[in-house]
């Protein structure tokens, strides 16, 4: 589905942001690989791009990649710009240098639908999902591109169906450049925890497309090149239990079709442990990592802030299930709760050793608008409006303490050796019960083989040679090696370098100790 035109001719610039390092951005990984330079195609600009008019020119820059030139603002009648808080300097960095142009900017996404306050200098702001604000917005810029006097505020009320979502406008990406692909089933989450603004932001009753939209949406990824990870970005993808199930079968046929060569990632709650029906129909799609917000092992606190699904199953047992059907569980951690005592350092780093996560986000406390959480702590003026600070939260604790405990934590747990430990791990227990397929075609090429043999240049001579865990790294590598698991060797050593160098910059203070946290940074993008 696109707008239709009314015969006027514009030429939109759609730029994504640059992201303040964090966590979650892989971002030290990119130098181990033969090109990669972001972490995922952003759907929401890309989906827009996709309902523009069909005779309205788009270009798209994603500045995690490159900075939008003074070309791209010369060539553009209007500016569209989309992002989450932790971009809120770099969108308003976008907006200053497009009215450098005289350019209108437009901006979307869930930053400024939680907060339209944070955003005084954008001429248009466009609050809520693909909708009638939408078609305002195009009808608004099909009419007029100069600058209105005020900023104009469009808010969403009729959302367009998610059946009739046009393709993401994957084409007009670098996709080789992108860690993971991405794709969107769903919009929306049953649950209702303390600290998730997706509630407040998109319904609990999740809208879905449909199998064949999201079949036609991975052949659009493949015909643009992806071979790689496809991430299913729904918040919660068992949100709809029913049109899992029912989405499943056609992954399956999927794969079988192009030959298994992408595997498939998402998000769930940890009582998919409880689904094996579910669990098994993904194994054969070839999920191969879940995300799950595990939060806390402490019940108390599981059940303060409104996530007692968690404890559906003893999370440990749910993490060994969820592994015994060849996926790896990878796990957002908060410190900072209401609950938190003295010994929660000790308590997280115990259950990253049992857990045999590789991954796990340890995030410091941050409430978000429209969270039952933000509404609590207003409520007991417990907000703390610093931008200086990790956490927006008066901790019941010292502050100073719960950040020093987020620092040991991080020490701890991803030093080296525990590291690649839990990736061993997995490698022997988890991948093993993967689905077995045979090597595509397309992976026999010499450009498959080119692309290996440079990441396998680079991990041996950044990390093996320069790095200065080698040791760690080569007992780990020989393994591999001698297990002829080349794919693991690869895929765990770039994840367990991204997190060993970044915990060791957040060590020192050089990382915000929250993915979510908006304490504001110099806008910058990255060098020509």
């Amino acid at each position: 589905m696109r707008v239709q035109s009314n015969g006027t001719i514009r030429h939109i610039l759609c730029v994504f942001p640059r992201y303040t390092s964090s966590f979650g951005t892989f971002e030290h990984a990119y130098p181990l690989t033969a090109g990669v330079k972001a972490f995922m195609p952003p759907q929401g600009l890309l989906l827009i791009a996709a309902y523009l008019p069909k005779d309205w020119p788009v270009r798209f820059v994603d500045e995690n990649i490159r900075p939008a030139s003074k070309e791209d603002f010369e060539w553009a009648e209007a500016v569209f710009v989309s992002g989450m808080h932790i971009q809120r300097q770099q969108m308003n960095d976008i907006c200053r240098r497009a009215h450098e142009f005289d350019l209108p900017v437009a901006l979307g996404g869930p930053s400024v639908s939680a907060c339209p306050d944070y955003y005084p200098a954008f001429d248009y702001l466009h609050v809520g999902e693909l909708g009638d604000a939408t078609n305002q917005l195009i009808e608004t810029l099909s009419r007029d591109v100069s600058r209105p006097p005020r900023q104009v505020v469009l808010t969403t009320g009729d959302r367009v169906p998610m059946t009739e979502f046009p393709i993401p406008a994957y084409e007009l990406v670098e996709i080789k450049k992108y860690l993971l692909g991405s794709v969107q089933y769903s919009s929306g989450c049953p649950y209702q925890c303390e600290f998730c603004d997706i509630p407040g932001l998109y319904g609990r009753n999740p809208r879905i497309k449909t199998p064949q939209q999201i079949i036609a949406e991975l052949d659009r990824q493949r015909e643009c090149g992806m071979t790689d990870t496809i991430y299913f970005v729904d918040d919660n993808f068992i949100g709809n239990r029913k049109a899992a199930m029912d989405l499943l079968p056609h992954l399956v046929e999927w794969q079988k079709r192009t030959g298994y060569v992408v595997r498939l990632a998402c998000e769930a709650t940890l009582n998919i442990a409880k689904r094996p029906e579910i669990l098994e129909k993904m194994r054969e799609a070839f999920f191969v990592t879940v995300f799950c917000g595990i939060e806390t092992p402490d019940p108390d606190a599981l059940h303060a802030m409104h996530k007692d699904h968690n404890m559906m199953v003893p999370i440990l047992e749910g993490v060994r299930t969820i592994n015994s059907y060849g996926i790896e569980v990878v796990s957002g951690i908060i410190m900072g709760l209401d609950t938190d005592g003295p010994n929660t350092a000790e308590a997280l780093i115990d259950f990253a050793e049992e857990s045999r996560i590789p991954l796990l986000t340890i995030n410091l406390l941050q409430a978000l608008p429209k969270t039952p959480l933000w509404d609590r702590l207003e409520r007991e003026g417990r907000l703390v409006h610093d931008e200086s600070r990790d956490s927006n939260v008066e901790f019941l604790l010292p502050y100073e303490d719960v950040v020093a405990s987020w620092k040991r934590c991080m020490e701890i747990a991803y030093a080296p050796a525990k590291v690649f430990a839990r990736c061993e791990y997995q490698c022997t227990h988890t991948y093993r019960n993967r689905v077995k397929v045979p090597v595509p075609e397309e992976m026999k090429t010499w450009a498959h083989a080119k692309r290996a043999l440079i990441m396998l240049r680079n991990i041996f001579w950044k990390v093996g040679v320069l790095g200065d865990y080698k040791r760690v790294f080569w007992k780990f590598a020989l393994g591999r090696i001698r297990q002829g698991d080349l794919e693991g060797l690869i895929g765990c050593t770039m994840i367990a370098h991204h997190l060993i160098t970044f915990t060791r910059a957040a060590s020192r203070g050089h990382q915000n100790a929250s993915n979510y946290s908006i304490r504001l940074r110099e806008a910058s993008v990255p060098a020509e």
